[in-house]
């Protein structure tokens, strides 16, 4: 399930997950409204053919939710954010959720990705971090050891500010060829 929505191609690996999510009601005077949050992101050995959504436990003040037929692709142009994620104080991974059709918040994509996250926050979608999966930790450190490759420092080179400053402006580019 939206195996394709970032990088470029095709995913190189998907894990099937599972999302447990928990709805409360807060009241505030007159008024009720509510709140979500991510409980866990597991891993789901035997995926439904067709996602799906039940009720796994309710309260008084809670339900909470567990969604199947959820994946977590991994492109190999995002491998330097997963190794972001990774050496951040919490690895983790994002539940991005959009108001479904019967309830007001359903989780559509999960990733381990830093950026996407961030993208789908700049367009009012709700993301959720939840800590990285034990079985999913080393997998992901695999993943990004085969496939990112730092750049290389390389050393800048200083302009010469005063001798611009004289010239008024910067000096030619001794790389262009003159055509002649």
């Amino acid at each position: 399930m939206n195996a394709e929505r970032t990088g470029r191609g095709r995913p190189l690996e998907v894990w099937d997950v599972r999302v447990l999510m928990r709805r409360a009601e807060i009241e505030r005077g007159r008024w009720s409204y509510p709140q979500w949050e991510a409980l866990a992101v597991l891993p789901d050995p035997e995926p439904p053919a067709e996602p799906s959504r039940r009720t796994v436990h309710e309260a008084e003040d809670h339900i909470d939710f567990e969604w199947r037929g959820l994946s977590v692709p991994l492109f190999r142009d995002a491998a330097e954010s997963y190794w972001y994620n990774l050496v951040g104080k919490e690895p983790s991974l994002f539940v991005i959720c959009r108001p479904g059709t019967d309830l007001d918040l359903e989780p559509f994509a999960v990733s381990a990705n830093y950026d996407e996250a961030g993208a789908y926050m700049e367009t009012d979608d709700t993301v959720f971090k939840t800590p990285l999966p034990p079985a999913f930790g080393p997998r992901l450190e695999q993943f990004v050891m085969n496939h990112y490759r730092p750049e290389p420092p390389r050393k800048r080179r200083r302009r010469n500010w005063a001798a611009e400053a004289a010239d008024d402006g910067p000096p030619p580019n001794k790389d262009r060829r003159r055509d002649g």
